[in-house]
């Protein structure tokens, strides 16, 4: 597998104060042909149009999908995925615009992605760990969340919620990927299910997630009762996804 040509999609919504600084430290990093995407939902605070300047001086680097409004975190992805797979992409990341997700990891997840189908940053393995700063109530929430889900499902991945990930094309290219209706933090962990399902080799590579310190959280009540109901609906509507062969 070439997994010289990298593509990191970033959904984004009132990003524009991390967004820059991102892009820059990605094309940092000490990876060869890296390709960024912006998945932009209309942002009112101007992120597309930020986005598009950074793609006019990226030589090619980046480029950017409007969308017409704030349609989801989990369709984001999906017309990320998809257009990543289209242009050519070997590996595809998915990531948060606002350094939660350290870029400084990426080569590291990179390394392992050479033996496995899915390397992923992991909050609730030994070394890995949340934000010292939030109250005991959030970090509760995130950890029963995770647990929560990992046990209504059977799966033995230890962060099921987290959202920074590299994919090999090839086992995204063989998910049933219209049909995954999540759009919070739903779609990680119906996403880490179809991966368990099908029987994908997942290797997790421990980090700090750091609060964001710029722009507003995007979490939500609505978003949680998503993913408590989604997690009962995912068991039942994909009973007929067998271990994939590619």
């Amino acid at each position: 597998m070439d997994l010289t040509h990298l593509t990191i999609v970033i959904p984004t919504y009132n990003e524009v104060e991390n967004l820059p600084g991102l892009v820059s430290a990605l094309f940092a990093l000490p990876l060869s042909d890296v390709q960024v995407l912006i998945v932009d939902d209309n942002s009112p605070d101007g992120t597309g149009e930020i986005a598009d300047r950074l793609a006019e001086e990226s030589g090619g680097k980046l480029s950017v999908i409007h969308r017409s409004g704030k349609l989801g975190l989990g369709s984001a992805y999906i017309q990320g995925f998809r257009w990543a797979i289209d242009n050519g992409a070997a590996a595809v990341c998915q990531m948060d615009a606002d350094f939660s997700h350290p870029p400084e990891l990426l080569p590291m997840m990179f390394a392992e992605l050479q033996t496995c189908d899915l390397a992923m940053g992991s909050r609730y393995i030994p070394g890995g760990g949340v934000d010292r700063s939030w109250p005991f109530w959030r970090q509760f929430l995130s950890s029963f969340g995770n647990l929560y889900s990992r046990l209504i499902l059977g799966i033995s991945v230890r962060d099921v919620t987290g959202g920074y990930r590299l994919w090999r094309s090839t086992a995204l290219q063989n998910m049933p990927l219209e049909r995954v209706r999540s759009n919070g933090y739903a779609f990680q962990v119906e996403m880490a299910y179809l991966a368990h399902r099908l029987g994908y080799s997942i290797r997790e590579i421990p980090f700090y997630f750091a609060d964001r310190t710029r722009g507003g959280s995007k979490m939500s009540i609505q978003i949680q009762v998503e993913a408590a109901l989604r997690v009962w609906q995912m068991r039942f509507n994909y009973r007929d996804v067998k271990p994939a062969r590619f």
